[in-house]
């Protein structure tokens, strides 16, 4: 079995924590949590949960992780969020990696997310599987230099898991409306780091592209099988497209 390196970074994180570093005991040769000043019981319980803990500043998502993976010393590298929890069916799809001959084959693996708004989880309107690179041989990946929705980029042979993980993102939909809130600022103030087109902020994109996005999400993508979870999620996540323009425009 070769080895892995399960390395994440948190700030008061306790509310999943232990159930994060749980599911990933049999697989881990080493656990890798970069704190960045938590308040709560998060460094208690992941010294319990046996992952080595290293306080790092505030650097930004990407930097932040970039430095987890620094620290990672094993085969494999498993990069997760604080509120992601691996199933046993994809605990055992992992470990039958490790222990094969698949990393002649491959470098990386994407893992589907499945995402939880409290307890419900929701399956439609383009919010899963929402699969990402998350295991990938060490050294061969790092994540892109973005203010936010930063992503592991390899150059390598990658294929996505059957199994996916359980991700338990946010609390309630007050909490996932204040978090694509601060995205939106994230997002605008990528955009104009990264350049755009002036027609990306016109006051036509500004009232349409919400509306297509809503359409699109919710009824294109079947968010509407979601329930009234889908309907007032689909609405936030519209909101969000347009406070993205409308904060780009005010930044330009």
């Amino acid at each position: 079995m070769e080895t892995l390196s399960v390395v994440l970074i948190a700030q008061d994180e306790e509310r999943n924590i232990e159930a994060v570093l749980a599911a990933v005991k049999d697989i881990a040769t080493e656990i890798i949590l970069v704190d960045s000043g938590s308040t709560d019981r998060t460094k208690t319980i992941a010294t319990k949960c046996g992952a080595a803990v290293i306080h790092q500043d505030w650097l930004g998502y990407a930097a932040q992780k970039n430095f987890a993976l620094s620290k990672a010393s094993c085969t494999w590298v498993l990069s997760l969020d604080a509120d992601e929890v691996i199933t046993p069916e994809l605990c055992a799809e992992i470990k039958g990696i490790l222990c094969s001959d698949a990393g002649k084959e491959w470098d990386g693996f994407k893992i589907a997310r499945l995402m939880f708004v409290g307890k419900q989880s929701v399956l439609h309107g383009g919010f899963y599987p929402d699969a990402q690179l998350r295991l990938f041989k060490n050294g061969m990946g790092k994540f892109n230099d973005r203010l936010v929705h930063e992503s592991i980029v390899l150059d390598g042979r990658v294929r996505t898991l059957k199994n996916h993980l359980l991700h338990y993102s946010y609390r309630d939909l007050d909490h996932f409306r204040s978090s694509l809130e601060k995205y939106a600022k994230l997002a605008a103030e990528e955009s104009k780091r990264s350049g755009f087109s002036k027609a990306k902020t016109s006051l036509l994109n500004l009232w349409l592209h919400p509306v297509w996005t809503f359409c699109w999400r919710y009824v294109g993508r079947g968010g509407f099988l979601d329930g009234p979870l889908g309907l007032q999620m689909n609405l936030i996540y519209s909101d969000y497209v347009r406070k993205k323009i409308a904060y780009l425009r005010e930044a330009n």
